[in-house]
């Protein structure tokens, strides 16, 4: 995938609703476990308050998300 393609703006989309969703979407358990708790403790942290900002870094990084690298 290429950053701004279909497939990453709908992952953009989902990760801004459900941090992580997006790159569940895009098949990253591990990244996709992290946004959820940044946006979890952002919200704990802030009391709701800086929540938002998870929810804005996990939907950027999933639509910018340039595809798996190779070390070849």
């Amino acid at each position: 995938m290429q950053p701004g393609s279909t497939g990453n703006i709908i992952a953009g989309l989902a990760s801004f609703f459900a941090p992580g969703l997006g790159q569940l979407v895009q098949g990253r358990p591990l990244a996709a476990l992290f946004f959820f708790l940044l946006a979890v403790l952002l919200w704990l942290i802030t009391f709701g308050l800086g929540g938002w900002i998870g929810h804005i870094i996990a939907a950027l990084e999933a639509a910018l998300w340039r595809g798996p690298r190779h070390l070849v």
